[in-house]
């Protein structure tokens, strides 16, 4: 079983909109920053930036974006403010300990699959108690490749010993993660908390909230296959 981290098990939108929001006062630019940060991160990945340097590169190009020019320094400084407030914010959604709680009881073996910063989310893992439940930790940035190229799920799984076709993945974005994930020959599933009004492609398995998850992975046994033991 393959889960995303970031608004899939801790609600890191609203952290990181509570953090944009108090240092620069507005509260209308998380699309903003999601953007650049997305472009930065793609960066990293494909070797042309690298990983100690795309925090500030990213924060600089920010806030160019809203007029405000800062150096290296400033944008070290800015950074380092966020970051202590995202701590402070970050917070499990409440289906979240119970379904991790069932999956290791049903002994799955568990990998959390994320396209951030190793670093930062396995310092996540650990601040919110998320760590003990997880037998891998895939990171894009260290691997080479992220979401939703099929070479990531793929390295996944060989880590953990298991067939993709033997495979789940979840995650809260619908091409990255369950439509990648699918692709990847995995089964898909989209967990859209929000109720989106969109058309789900084919073979991807929506679900509101990973209390369903359960019975989702029941209902799929003879798909899914049985369980890897821990």
């Amino acid at each position: 079983m393959c889960l995303d981290i970031d608004d899939t098990l801790i609600d890191f939108t609203a952290a990181g909109r509570h953090s944009l929001a108090t240092l620069i006062g507005r509260a209308d630019i998380w699309p903003l920053w999601e953007r650049i940060t997305d472009e930065h991160v793609a960066r990293v990945v494909a070797g042309e930036l690298a990983y100690a340097d795309m925090h500030t590169v990213r924060t600089r190009a920010f806030l160019a974006e809203l007029g405000i020019v800062v150096n290296a320094d400033q944008a070290v400084e800015f950074e380092l403010r966020r970051k202590e407030l995202l701590r402070r914010s970050w917070r499990l959604f409440d289906d979240v300990l119970p379904c991790l709680e069932w999956l290791t009881a049903a002994g799955v073996t568990l990998a959390a699959v994320t396209n951030a910063s190793g670093a930062h989310q396995r310092d996540k893992l650990g601040r919110l108690g998320l760590a003990r439940f997880f037998d891998h930790v895939a990171i894009a940035g260290e691997m080479g490749v992220a979401k939703p190229d099929p070479v990531m799920f793929h390295k996944v799984c060989s880590a953990a010993g298991c067939d993709p076709a033997h495979a789940v993945h979840v995650g809260d974005k619908l091409t990255t993660d369950a439509v990648g994930a699918r692709d990847a020959g995995l089964m898909g599933v989209w967990l859209d908390r929000h109720g989106h009004d969109v058309e789900v492609p084919a073979g991807v398995h929506v679900l509101p909230s990973l209390g369903d998850l359960p019975e989702l992975l029941v209902s799929e046994f003879a798909r899914v296959g049985v369980p890897a033991q821990r």
